[in-house]
């Protein structure tokens, strides 16, 4: 290029470093302002985030920023989940019948870490922290901050903004006040929130229960999941209803009636976790919701990407597999226009737009795929109707791998189908097998492949009738 662009990030959190270190690497002049203090100079605070799971999708970002074997050696594959029932027996219901498909637990800070310290390398990137948005001039690329120890005010001027400042983003609010264009946006809460709870590792420093699995604790209205750390403790994280609930947020108020209800609800978990009450009180309830805004751009001069643009809830495991997504779908689009841009031949607005239009309708799937899964994961996994389902799944994959990939393994295995696909032909599938099976018509006279061409029968029909429905 001939001349390289000044782009403030603003948010030095997942998505706002990679999108740093991508920038950054292309050569352009990048500065990466964070409010929070730096992550790696300081304690950080238990109970705040779920663990992370990263797939597929986040590990194409990996390889493409060249960190691939810095960022594995964090990972803890799980190759399933770990369904655990009330009267404390548990089996494995693996992810894929592909026998190399798995996620991985991993440690939010440890990942955020690289990629501040592999940006921080780059000579045309700077890092400041500790730095509050107050206002954006989105119309001229120019932005107010404050710092935090000594209330100093500065302003930055840019030739574009990104916001990747997170679900409660500075930047997008500013786009929500600016009455010079329109701007959709929502949030909608779910009536659960979360606290994070944890296993301690054994007196040897060995993990309590099989470390190869997303364990979870499905109750209907509410659930208990845990995620493997590599110092052999796991990640719990409880979620329930906040209110109007035989055991709730609301009403769970004492130690004894937090043991009570665990006691009730998750007896072989309590086994594991001695500091349960203490930290119970400790740690603080979260709050979890899916925010959709449009657009994503204004003026050509401000995108916003990540959680800042949409924010879904965790179920899927995807939140940071598609913010990583947005940077590398963004960097697909960039590289063709690039050139072009350098000469003045194109603008920013223009491929602002082209990114808008190839990513809004996947990251709309992506958080409707994690409401599913919340269901899915709370209520469907101790159905015996989904369990054969996931049985016949795993069995197709295992035996037919080129034919046959569940609607899981199509979002989370498949990093080249975007997740819009994925949730099309996956909520297909889906439907077809569990319509067969609740008519007993895959009945076991017949072979594997002859339930799997009824099943791939049974999807087109579907499809086609969503399309007909769609086209109405």
């Amino acid at each position: 290029m001939n001349q390289k662009q000044n782009i403030l990030i603003i948010g030095a959190g997942l998505c706002g470093s990679l999108l740093a270190l991508r920038l950054g690497q292309r050569g352009h002049q990048v500065t990466l302002i964070e409010k929070r203090p730096d992550l790696r100079k300081m304690e950080l605070d238990a109970g705040r985030s779920i663990n992370l799971s990263l797939s597929a999708r986040g590990l194409k970002a990996m390889k493409m920023v060249g960190l691939s074997n810095e960022v594995n050696e964090l990972c803890l594959p799980m190759v399933g989940r770990m369904i655990h029932d009330k009267e404390g027996n548990s089996f494995m219901s693996p992810y894929s019948g592909r026998g190399n498909e798995s996620i991985n637990s991993i440690s939010r800070p440890g990942l955020n870490m690289i990629l501040l310290n592999a940006t921080e390398k780059l000579p045309n990137v700077t890092l400041i922290f500790n730095q509050a948005c107050t206002k954006v001039d989105l119309k001229n690329a120019s932005v107010n901050f404050k710092a935090y120890e000594t209330g100093e005010e500065t302003n930055i001027q840019a030739d574009v903004i990104f916001g990747t400042d997170g679900s409660g983003s500075a930047v997008r609010n500013s786009m929500y006040q600016d009455r010079n264009f329109l701007f959709s946006f929502s949030i909608d809460w779910l009536s659960h929130g979360y606290k994070e709870l944890t296993i301690p590792p054994s007196e040897n420093g060995g993990f309590r229960t099989a470390n190869n699995a997303l364990h979870i604790w499905p109750r209907g209205k509410d659930m208990l999941i845990a995620l493997p750390n590599l110092d052999g403790s796991f990640t719990v994280t409880l979620f329930l209803p906040y209110e109007d609930n035989g055991y709730c947020f609301e009403s769970l108020t004492t130690p004894e009636k937090v043991n009570e209800y665990f006691n009730a609800e998750f007896p072989d978990a309590v086994a594991l976790m001695p500091n349960l009450a203490e930290e119970f009180f400790e740690n603080p309830t979260g709050f979890l919701g899916t925010v959709k805004c449009s657009p994503w751009s204004t003026y050509g001069s401000t995108l916003l990407m990540g959680d800042a643009a949409h924010a879904i809830v965790p179920f899927y495991g995807q939140g940071m597999n598609a913010s990583f997504e947005d940077v590398v779908v963004f960097d697909e689009v960039l590289a063709q226009f690039e050139e072009d841009l350098s000469k003045g031949n194109t603008s920013w607005k223009h491929i602002f737009k082209a990114y808008e239009n190839i990513r809004k309708k996947d990251a709309d799937a992506i958080a409707d795929l994690a409401i599913d899964n919340f269901h899915e994961m709370k209520e469907h996994t101790a159905n015996p109707l989904f369990q054969q389902k996931r049985k016949l799944e795993v069995a197709f994959e295992e035996n037919f791998p080129s034919e046959y990939s569940s609607k899981y393994s199509l979002v989370t295995f498949n990093e080249n189908i975007p997740y819009s696909e994925a949730m099309k032909k996956g909520r297909a599938q889906d439907k077809a097998i569990l319509n067969l099976l609740d008519d007993g018509k895959l009945n076991d006279t017949m072979t594997l492949k002859e339930k799997l061409d009824l099943v791939q029968q049974e999807t087109k029909e579907v499809l086609h009738d969503d399309a007909v429905v769609k086209n109405l």
